[in-house]
Protein backbone atom coordinates (compact mmCIF):
# COMPACT_ATOMS: atom_id res chain seq x y z
CA UNK A 1 0.00 0.00 0.00
CA UNK A 2 2.73 2.64 0.72
CA UNK A 3 5.00 4.24 -1.56
CA UNK A 4 8.63 2.71 -1.92
CA UNK A 5 11.25 6.02 -0.76
CA UNK A 6 14.19 6.24 0.62
CA UNK A 7 17.52 4.84 0.60
CA UNK A 8 19.23 2.26 3.09
CA UNK A 9 22.00 3.11 4.87
CA UNK A 10 21.60 -0.22 7.35
CA UNK A 11 23.27 -3.35 5.75
CA UNK A 12 22.05 -6.98 7.22
CA UNK A 13 23.84 -9.56 4.91
CA UNK A 14 25.92 -10.69 7.59
CA UNK A 15 23.43 -11.60 10.22
CA UNK A 16 21.31 -13.47 7.58
CA UNK A 17 21.15 -17.40 7.57
CA UNK A 18 18.51 -19.62 6.52
CA UNK A 19 16.66 -21.97 8.18
CA UNK A 20 13.60 -23.76 6.57
CA UNK A 21 10.74 -27.13 7.04
CA UNK A 22 8.65 -28.98 4.71
CA UNK A 23 5.74 -30.90 5.53
CA UNK A 24 6.15 -34.91 5.20
CA UNK A 25 3.77 -35.32 2.54
CA UNK A 26 4.89 -32.25 0.25
CA UNK A 27 6.53 -32.91 -3.30
CA UNK A 28 10.31 -33.00 -3.26
CA UNK A 29 10.88 -31.13 -6.51
CA UNK A 30 8.74 -28.42 -5.64
CA UNK A 31 10.36 -28.03 -1.86
CA UNK A 32 13.91 -28.28 -3.63
CA UNK A 33 13.14 -25.06 -6.27
CA UNK A 34 11.27 -22.92 -3.65
CA UNK A 35 13.98 -23.04 -1.34
CA UNK A 36 16.37 -21.99 -3.60
CA UNK A 37 13.90 -18.69 -4.63
CA UNK A 38 13.77 -18.10 -1.04
CA UNK A 39 17.24 -18.49 -0.11
CA UNK A 40 17.72 -16.07 -2.84
CA UNK A 41 15.46 -13.42 -1.75
CA UNK A 42 17.55 -13.71 1.85
CA UNK A 43 21.28 -13.56 0.63
CA UNK A 44 20.92 -11.71 -2.82
CA UNK A 45 18.19 -9.26 -2.28
CA UNK A 46 18.51 -9.17 1.37
CA UNK A 47 15.47 -9.26 2.53
CA UNK A 48 15.36 -10.32 6.68
CA UNK A 49 13.07 -13.38 5.80
CA UNK A 50 10.76 -14.96 3.54
CA UNK A 51 7.67 -17.61 3.95
CA UNK A 52 6.11 -19.13 1.15
CA UNK A 53 3.66 -21.87 1.34
CA UNK A 54 2.27 -23.58 -1.69
CA UNK A 55 -0.49 -25.96 -2.50
CA UNK A 56 -0.54 -28.11 -4.86
CA UNK A 57 -2.63 -31.56 -5.48
CA UNK A 58 -3.69 -31.96 -2.04
CA UNK A 59 0.10 -31.49 -1.01
CA UNK A 60 1.33 -28.64 1.35
CA UNK A 61 4.75 -27.18 1.52
CA UNK A 62 5.55 -24.52 3.84
CA UNK A 63 8.92 -23.15 4.00
CA UNK A 64 11.26 -20.48 5.62
CA UNK A 65 14.39 -18.69 4.89
CA UNK A 66 16.46 -15.74 6.72
CA UNK A 67 15.87 -14.75 10.76
CA UNK A 68 12.78 -13.61 12.46
CA UNK A 69 15.24 -10.61 13.41
CA UNK A 70 17.69 -8.37 12.08
CA UNK A 71 19.98 -8.03 14.64
CA UNK A 72 20.74 -12.13 15.61
CA UNK A 73 19.50 -15.08 14.18
CA UNK A 74 15.85 -16.13 15.38
CA UNK A 75 13.90 -18.99 13.88
CA UNK A 76 11.21 -17.93 11.36
CA UNK A 77 8.06 -19.36 11.92
CA UNK A 78 7.11 -22.13 9.38
CA UNK A 79 3.25 -20.48 10.23
CA UNK A 80 4.10 -17.29 10.53
CA UNK A 81 1.53 -14.06 10.85
CA UNK A 82 2.17 -11.15 9.35
CA UNK A 83 0.46 -8.08 7.98
CA UNK A 84 -1.70 -8.68 5.04
CA UNK A 85 -1.10 -4.75 3.45
CA UNK A 86 -3.57 -4.86 -0.18
CA UNK A 87 -4.67 -7.98 0.21
CA UNK A 88 -7.33 -6.95 2.58
CA UNK A 89 -9.00 -5.34 -0.71
CA UNK A 90 -10.25 -8.61 -1.85
CA UNK A 91 -12.19 -9.14 1.35
CA UNK A 92 -13.69 -5.77 0.97
CA UNK A 93 -14.91 -6.59 -2.08
CA UNK A 94 -16.05 -9.93 -1.31
CA UNK A 95 -18.34 -8.02 1.48
CA UNK A 96 -19.52 -5.38 -0.99
CA UNK A 97 -20.75 -7.93 -4.04
CA UNK A 98 -22.12 -10.60 -1.32
CA UNK A 99 -24.34 -7.09 -0.58
CA UNK A 100 -25.05 -6.84 -4.64
CA UNK A 101 -26.02 -10.70 -4.25
CA UNK A 102 -28.29 -9.46 -1.25
CA UNK A 103 -29.75 -6.99 -3.70
CA UNK A 104 -28.68 -4.22 -1.04
CA UNK A 105 -25.95 -2.78 -3.24
CA UNK A 106 -25.94 -1.73 -6.77
CA UNK A 107 -22.92 -2.04 -8.47
CA UNK A 108 -22.95 0.30 -10.94
CA UNK A 109 -25.15 2.91 -9.08
CA UNK A 110 -23.61 6.25 -7.79
CA UNK A 111 -21.59 6.38 -4.05
CA UNK A 112 -24.16 9.39 -3.33
CA UNK A 113 -26.93 7.22 -3.17
CA UNK A 114 -24.57 5.57 -0.15
CA UNK A 115 -22.79 8.34 1.05
CA UNK A 116 -25.14 11.61 0.19
CA UNK A 117 -23.02 14.81 0.88
CA UNK A 118 -20.02 13.22 2.01
CA UNK A 119 -18.00 13.04 -1.42
CA UNK A 120 -17.03 16.41 -2.17
CA UNK A 121 -14.19 18.26 -3.94
CA UNK A 122 -12.66 19.77 -6.72
CA UNK A 123 -13.65 17.68 -10.04
CA UNK A 124 -15.27 15.05 -8.05
CA UNK A 125 -18.80 14.09 -8.33
CA UNK A 126 -20.74 11.90 -6.44
CA UNK A 127 -23.03 11.28 -8.61
CA UNK A 128 -20.56 9.94 -11.20
CA UNK A 129 -18.36 7.57 -9.55
CA UNK A 130 -20.12 4.09 -9.08
CA UNK A 131 -19.22 1.41 -6.71
CA UNK A 132 -17.81 -0.02 -9.69
CA UNK A 133 -15.45 2.49 -10.19
CA UNK A 134 -14.66 2.50 -6.36
CA UNK A 135 -13.69 -1.46 -6.85
CA UNK A 136 -11.77 -1.32 -9.84
CA UNK A 137 -9.65 1.59 -9.17
CA UNK A 138 -11.26 4.02 -12.02
CA UNK A 139 -12.91 6.63 -9.89
CA UNK A 140 -10.29 9.43 -10.65
CA UNK A 141 -10.40 10.09 -6.65
CA UNK A 142 -7.08 11.24 -5.17
CA UNK A 143 -5.19 8.37 -3.07
CA UNK A 144 -5.38 9.62 0.39
CA UNK A 145 -1.66 7.46 1.67
CA UNK A 146 0.27 10.08 -0.85
CA UNK A 147 -1.01 12.70 2.05
CA UNK A 148 -0.45 11.60 5.30
CA UNK A 149 3.58 11.46 5.30
CA UNK A 150 3.73 7.68 5.13
CA UNK A 151 7.87 7.89 3.75
CA UNK A 152 8.09 9.06 7.23
CA UNK A 153 7.37 6.50 8.95
CA UNK A 154 8.88 6.94 12.41
CA UNK A 155 6.27 9.91 11.98
CA UNK A 156 2.82 8.34 11.86
CA UNK A 157 4.03 4.78 13.27
CA UNK A 158 2.04 4.51 16.68
CA UNK A 159 -0.96 7.70 15.44
CA UNK A 160 -4.26 6.49 15.20
CA UNK A 161 -5.92 7.75 11.93
CA UNK A 162 -9.76 7.93 11.81
CA UNK A 163 -11.24 7.51 8.78
CA UNK A 164 -12.90 10.97 8.59
CA UNK A 165 -8.76 12.04 8.18
CA UNK A 166 -8.38 9.78 5.69
CA UNK A 167 -10.79 10.83 3.68
CA UNK A 168 -10.79 14.82 3.87
CA UNK A 169 -6.81 14.16 3.26
CA UNK A 170 -7.91 12.84 -0.40
CA UNK A 171 -10.91 15.18 -0.91
CA UNK A 172 -8.39 18.02 -0.05
CA UNK A 173 -7.09 17.09 -3.50
CA UNK A 174 -8.26 17.45 -7.15
CA UNK A 175 -9.92 14.48 -8.77
CA UNK A 176 -6.86 13.09 -11.04
CA UNK A 177 -9.00 11.76 -13.78
CA UNK A 178 -13.32 11.56 -15.02
CA UNK A 179 -14.54 8.49 -13.82
CA UNK A 180 -14.05 5.29 -16.09
CA UNK A 181 -11.55 6.81 -18.18
CA UNK A 182 -8.72 5.41 -16.88
CA UNK A 183 -6.79 3.01 -13.99
CA UNK A 184 -5.12 4.47 -11.54
CA UNK A 185 -4.64 2.72 -7.40
CA UNK A 186 -6.01 4.73 -5.32
CA UNK A 187 -7.20 3.33 -1.44
CA UNK A 188 -9.56 6.07 -1.08
CA UNK A 189 -12.06 3.85 -3.47
CA UNK A 190 -11.64 0.98 -0.82
CA UNK A 191 -12.16 3.04 2.34
CA UNK A 192 -15.40 4.48 0.96
CA UNK A 193 -16.64 0.78 -0.01
CA UNK A 194 -15.86 -0.18 4.23
CA UNK A 195 -17.93 2.86 4.27
CA UNK A 196 -20.64 1.66 2.30
CA UNK A 197 -20.63 -1.49 3.73
CA UNK A 198 -21.15 -0.10 7.40
CA UNK A 199 -23.77 2.27 6.15
CA UNK A 200 -26.03 -0.84 4.50
CA UNK A 201 -25.06 -3.16 7.38
CA UNK A 202 -25.26 -0.63 9.66
CA UNK A 203 -22.38 -2.92 11.38
CA UNK A 204 -18.74 -2.15 11.48
CA UNK A 205 -16.39 -3.24 8.22
CA UNK A 206 -14.40 -5.40 10.37
CA UNK A 207 -17.25 -7.52 11.34
CA UNK A 208 -18.34 -8.08 8.17
CA UNK A 209 -15.42 -8.98 6.81
CA UNK A 210 -14.98 -11.78 10.00
CA UNK A 211 -18.19 -13.18 9.85
CA UNK A 212 -18.67 -13.15 6.18
CA UNK A 213 -15.19 -13.78 4.71
CA UNK A 214 -12.87 -14.82 7.24
CA UNK A 215 -15.14 -17.59 8.89
CA UNK A 216 -16.67 -18.50 5.90
CA UNK A 217 -13.55 -19.58 4.26
CA UNK A 218 -12.44 -21.58 7.45
CA UNK A 219 -9.09 -19.13 7.84
CA UNK A 220 -7.63 -19.82 11.27
CA UNK A 221 -5.06 -17.33 10.88
CA UNK A 222 -6.75 -13.82 9.35
CA UNK A 223 -8.01 -11.44 11.30
CA UNK A 224 -8.72 -7.30 11.57
CA UNK A 225 -6.59 -6.13 14.41
CA UNK A 226 -9.16 -3.62 16.37
CA UNK A 227 -8.54 0.16 17.64
CA UNK A 228 -5.66 0.42 19.63
CA UNK A 229 -4.01 -3.46 18.45
CA UNK A 230 -0.86 -2.34 17.11
CA UNK A 231 0.98 -5.71 17.82
CA UNK A 232 0.84 -9.33 15.38
CA UNK A 233 -0.47 -11.89 17.33
CA UNK A 234 0.47 -15.49 17.05
CA UNK A 235 4.57 -16.45 15.51
CA UNK A 236 5.73 -14.25 13.67
CA UNK A 237 8.77 -12.38 12.27
CA UNK A 238 9.74 -8.69 12.74
CA UNK A 239 9.33 -6.33 9.86
CA UNK A 240 11.62 -3.47 9.32
CA UNK A 241 11.15 -0.50 7.26
CA UNK A 242 12.74 2.90 6.31
CA UNK A 243 11.46 5.00 9.53
CA UNK A 244 12.94 8.47 7.78
CA UNK A 245 13.25 9.15 3.83
CA UNK A 246 16.16 11.79 4.57
CA UNK A 247 18.92 9.23 6.09
CA UNK A 248 17.37 6.20 5.69
CA UNK A 249 17.77 4.60 8.94
CA UNK A 250 15.62 1.19 8.87
CA UNK A 251 13.36 0.77 12.14
CA UNK A 252 11.50 -1.88 13.43
CA UNK A 253 7.96 -1.90 12.11
CA UNK A 254 6.77 -4.96 13.24
CA UNK A 255 4.17 -3.07 16.31
CA UNK A 256 2.42 0.06 14.38
CA UNK A 257 -0.89 1.25 14.40
CA UNK A 258 -2.64 0.13 11.24
CA UNK A 259 -5.61 2.20 11.45
CA UNK A 260 -4.89 3.88 8.27
CA UNK A 261 -5.06 0.70 6.28
CA UNK A 262 -8.79 0.23 7.11
CA UNK A 263 -10.95 -1.27 4.86
CA UNK A 264 -7.84 -0.89 2.13
CA UNK A 265 -5.01 -2.68 4.01
CA UNK A 266 -5.50 -3.69 7.66
CA UNK A 267 -5.77 -7.34 7.69
CA UNK A 268 -3.38 -9.68 9.42
CA UNK A 269 -2.68 -13.16 7.69
CA UNK A 270 -0.80 -15.85 6.91
CA UNK A 271 0.95 -17.20 3.74
CA UNK A 272 -1.18 -20.28 3.74
CA UNK A 273 -4.60 -18.28 5.12
CA UNK A 274 -3.74 -15.71 2.03
CA UNK A 275 -3.32 -19.14 -0.63
CA UNK A 276 -6.19 -20.52 0.65
CA UNK A 277 -8.67 -17.79 0.91
CA UNK A 278 -8.10 -16.78 -3.00
CA UNK A 279 -8.35 -20.81 -3.63
CA UNK A 280 -12.29 -20.59 -1.85
CA UNK A 281 -12.71 -17.83 -3.52
CA UNK A 282 -11.88 -18.73 -6.94
CA UNK A 283 -14.41 -22.18 -6.34
CA UNK A 284 -17.44 -20.12 -6.05
CA UNK A 285 -17.84 -20.72 -1.96
CA UNK A 286 -17.74 -16.99 -0.84
CA UNK A 287 -20.02 -15.18 -3.81
CA UNK A 288 -22.57 -16.44 -6.20
CA UNK A 289 -21.58 -17.31 -9.81
CA UNK A 290 -22.73 -13.82 -11.32
CA UNK A 291 -20.82 -11.67 -8.71
CA UNK A 292 -17.98 -13.66 -9.20
CA UNK A 293 -18.18 -13.22 -12.89
CA UNK A 294 -18.43 -9.61 -12.56
CA UNK A 295 -14.97 -9.76 -10.37
CA UNK A 296 -12.60 -11.14 -12.59
CA UNK A 297 -13.99 -8.58 -15.33
CA UNK A 298 -10.72 -6.89 -16.11
CA UNK A 299 -8.81 -3.78 -17.45
CA UNK A 300 -5.23 -3.48 -18.26
CA UNK A 301 -2.71 -1.90 -15.24
CA UNK A 302 0.89 -1.33 -15.19
CA UNK A 303 1.71 -2.77 -12.04
CA UNK A 304 3.34 -5.92 -13.13
CA UNK A 305 3.49 -7.15 -16.84
CA UNK A 306 0.40 -8.67 -18.35
CA UNK A 307 -1.58 -8.19 -15.11
CA UNK A 308 -5.01 -7.59 -15.25
CA UNK A 309 -7.76 -5.98 -12.22
CA UNK A 310 -10.91 -7.15 -12.01
CA UNK A 311 -12.90 -5.79 -8.92
CA UNK A 312 -10.67 -6.15 -5.62
CA UNK A 313 -8.73 -9.11 -7.96
CA UNK A 314 -5.77 -9.16 -9.97
CA UNK A 315 -4.36 -11.53 -12.62
CA UNK A 316 -0.75 -12.13 -13.87
CA UNK A 317 0.08 -14.25 -16.12
CA UNK A 318 2.44 -17.50 -15.35
CA UNK A 319 5.74 -18.68 -17.52
CA UNK A 320 4.41 -22.01 -17.19
CA UNK A 321 1.13 -21.38 -19.22
CA UNK A 322 -2.27 -19.39 -17.93
CA UNK A 323 -2.76 -17.24 -14.54
CA UNK A 324 -3.22 -17.16 -11.34
CA UNK A 325 -5.46 -14.84 -9.26
CA UNK A 326 -4.82 -12.90 -6.47
CA UNK A 327 -3.83 -9.50 -4.81
CA UNK A 328 -0.68 -8.53 -2.98
CA UNK A 329 -0.13 -6.22 0.11
CA UNK A 330 2.71 -3.70 0.73
CA UNK A 331 2.61 -2.39 4.24
CA UNK A 332 5.73 -1.15 6.44
CA UNK A 333 7.50 -4.23 7.63
CA UNK A 334 5.99 -6.41 4.83
CA UNK A 335 5.19 -7.27 1.40
CA UNK A 336 2.50 -10.19 0.35
CA UNK A 337 2.17 -11.96 -3.14
CA UNK A 338 0.50 -14.94 -4.61
CA UNK A 339 -3.00 -16.43 -5.12
CA UNK A 340 -4.96 -19.27 -6.66
CA UNK A 341 -5.18 -20.76 -9.80
CA UNK A 342 -8.19 -22.21 -11.77
CA UNK A 343 -7.26 -25.69 -10.88
CA UNK A 344 -6.39 -25.19 -7.26
CA UNK A 345 -3.11 -24.44 -7.03
CA UNK A 346 -2.16 -21.79 -4.28
CA UNK A 347 1.16 -19.89 -3.47
CA UNK A 348 1.37 -17.38 -0.57
CA UNK A 349 4.48 -16.02 0.08
CA UNK A 350 6.10 -13.11 2.36
CA UNK A 351 8.92 -11.19 3.23
CA UNK A 352 9.54 -9.01 6.11
CA UNK A 353 10.36 -5.66 4.29
CA UNK A 354 8.91 -3.91 1.12
CA UNK A 355 11.91 -4.04 -1.98
CA UNK A 356 13.82 -0.55 -1.20
CA UNK A 357 13.98 -1.15 2.41
CA UNK A 358 17.62 -3.31 2.32
CA UNK A 359 18.31 -3.75 -1.16
CA UNK A 360 17.52 -2.18 -4.82
CA UNK A 361 13.38 -1.53 -4.95
CA UNK A 362 12.88 -3.02 -8.43
CA UNK A 363 15.01 -5.57 -8.49
CA UNK A 364 13.83 -6.82 -5.29
CA UNK A 365 10.08 -6.64 -6.62
CA UNK A 366 10.93 -9.18 -9.46
CA UNK A 367 12.55 -11.47 -7.65
CA UNK A 368 9.38 -11.56 -5.51
CA UNK A 369 7.35 -11.94 -8.51
CA UNK A 370 9.53 -14.35 -9.69
CA UNK A 371 9.51 -16.31 -6.38
CA UNK A 372 5.84 -16.66 -6.48
CA UNK A 373 6.58 -17.85 -10.76
CA UNK A 374 8.86 -20.63 -9.45
CA UNK A 375 6.16 -21.52 -6.98
CA UNK A 376 3.22 -22.17 -8.89
CA UNK A 377 5.30 -23.85 -12.20
CA UNK A 378 8.11 -25.41 -10.99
Amino acid sequence: MTVRKGVVVLTVAGLLGTVGATTADAAPAKGQDLRKSLDSLVRQEKFPAALATVTERGRRTSLVAGSSRIERQVPVPRVGSVRAGSNTKTFTAVVVLQLVAEGKVELDAPIEKYLPGIVRGEGIDAGKITIRHLLQHTSGLPNYTEYLGLQDFEKVQHRYVPNHELLAAALSHPAKFAPGTKWEYSNTGYLLAGMVVEKVTGRPIHEQITERVIKKAGLKHTYWPLIGDQTIQGPHPHGYAIGDSATGKVVDATELDPSWGGAAGQLISTPGDLGEFFKVLLEGRLLPAAQLAEMRKTVDVSVFPGAKYGLGLMSNPLSCGGVYWGHGGDIHGFETRGGATEDGRTVGLAVTAMPGTFGDAEKGSKAVMATVDTAFCK
